[in-house]
């Protein structure tokens, strides 16, 4: 705290001993060193209130930052952000009629299944398109695995 050398420390006894006196110096010695122990006590009490408070004061704030992140609702958030004056919800739940759900099941019309024309096994006039490689159109040879009782197809030429 204070930098004092040898030399100063020696010059203070020396004017403390001329001062106070050679019968009286172990007592002022000792109200010295009494009132720095207290002020040392004092100082650590000051640190560790101060230390708790810090402490306190974090843990504060990470107790509101739990709590922030516990009431995050992501679906209200993105909903205020979006459709903030509620028409976009408004006109879904209106064209429902009797559903009561605010979410809405839209369903694809069914498309029937095409065979297409170059696939494996059916031969068309005019081969397939140029931009599918030969060999993902015709298979090298009979399949990997046949079930019991399927007849192996005629190898191509």
């Amino acid at each position: 705290m204070f930098d004092f050398a040898w030399s100063e420390l020696a010059l203070i006894g020396v004017v403390a001993l001329i001062l106070i006196g050679p019968k009286d110096l172990p007592v002022a010695i000792k109200a010295v060193t009494d009132m720095v122990k207290k002020a040392r006590a004092m100082a650590a009490e000051f640190r560790t209130h101060v230390d708790e408070m810090v402490k306190e004061a974090n843990l504060d704030d990470l107790r509101n930052s739990v709590s922030d992140i516990r009431n995050f609702d992501i679906n209200k958030i993105v909903e205020d952000n979006v459709d903030p004056d509620g028409t976009l919800r408004n006109a879904f739940s209106s064209d429902s009629g009797s559903s009561t759900s605010s979410e809405t099941v839209v369903e694809a019309p069914a498309v029937p299944a095409v065979p297409l024309p170059w696939g494996p096994g059916q031969e068309t006039r005019d081969g397939p398109p140029s931009f599918i490689p030969p060999q993902f159109v015709q298979p090298a040879g009979p399949p990997a695995f046949m079930p019991p009782g399927a007849v192996a197809p005629p190898p191509r030429a």
